[in-house]
């Protein structure tokens, strides 16, 4: 049950740190101010540092891990390139990037509950990520 949970709980870790990563990767482009750009590449790097422990404890479990649901990555691409579109401004993207976190830390709370018997590395890398989300919301509301 434990080493199930485990990878159960990368798996969807995975998936989420990839979909954050992503979704950073789709409005950096359109980002206008410089320290909001800063902060944004900011967690995108440390997402990858993530990703690549997750890939790692993955790979000891001989597993290739999660990538995001394709309705979920298609959703959120559709509602950022509309919103964008309508209004293309650092306040549209750090609404968008918020409502992702926000998502992100939601998702990832039920998993941890659902997956309790996972180890406590990766228990531990789902609330780092957590965190991560967390921080970049809270570092996104000045420009709200």
């Amino acid at each position: 049950m434990i080493e199930q949970d485990t990878i159960k709980l990368l798996r969807e870790c995975d998936a989420g740190v990839k979909m954050g990563v992503s979704a950073i990767r789709e409005v950096l482009d359109y980002v206008k101010d410089a320290t909001l750009k800063e902060h944004l590449v900011d967690c995108k790097l440390a997402h990858d540092a993530l990703e690549k422990e997750i890939e790692k404890k993955l790979g000891d479990f001989h597993d290739e891990g999660k990538e995001p649901s394709p309705i979920a990555k298609g959703m959120s691409w559709m509602k950022t390139n509309m919103k964008l579109a309508m209004h293309e401004s650092d306040h549209t993207i750090a609404d968008l990037i918020t409502d992702g976190c926000n998502m992100g830390v939601k998702t990832l709370c039920r998993y941890l509950n659902e997956y309790a018997a996972a180890d406590e590395f990766s228990k531990d890398v789902a609330k780092r990520l957590i965190k991560l989300e967390e921080q970049l919301a809270v570092g996104l509301r000045e420009y709200l």
